[in-house]
């Protein structure tokens, strides 16, 4: 039979009763964590920026050589393209030059898609079009990016 004073009774004793954790403990774990977070999200924020950039960039590049190669099977006739909403005519009609209208991800919202005709490109960051156009040339330039095929920097 055990006693009050036996050891094993003890270590049970204490097992059970520091089962949890202090006060302590759990505001360095918060403490830590608030630490890595402060450090983790500003960088995934400026990759996704990075992300939207690139992704514009690219798909910028895509039309000009869709519109290269257009000018070469077409005897140096420039496609059909008008104003308005992903409206790319003959480049996405045909199939053989674009699969799909692109759109520019870092200008975003309902009017990534949105071509205007002009003759050069934004001199500033913008949300109203994602492409310009000029149809003249068939020069393409992506909304919100300068003449050196730069992203403004956003509001």
């Amino acid at each position: 039979m055990r006693g009050k004073d036996d050891p094993r009774e003890e270590a049970m004793r204490r097992r059970t009763t520091n089962a949890g954790f202090t006060l302590v403990e759990i505001l360095i774990v918060v403490v830590i964590l608030g630490i890595l977070a402060a450090i983790v999200v500003p960088q995934y924020l400026g990759a996704t920026q990075d992300a939207t950039e690139k992704t514009a960039f690219h798909e910028m590049k895509r039309l000009r050589k869709a519109v290269e190669v257009y000018l070469i099977r077409h005897g140096n006739g420039l496609p059909d393209v008008e104003e308005g909403d992903r409206t790319w005519g003959s480049l996405i009609a045909v199939g053989d030059y674009l699969k799909n209208a692109p759109v520019n991800p870092y200008v975003g919202g309902e009017n990534a898609g949105y071509i205007v005709l002009g003759d050069s490109p934004d001199e500033a960051y913008q949300t109203d079009y994602g492409w310009i156009y000029n149809p003249d040339t068939g020069d393409i330039w992506a909304g919100g990016f300068d003449a050196n095929d730069n992203p403004y920097p956003k509001n």
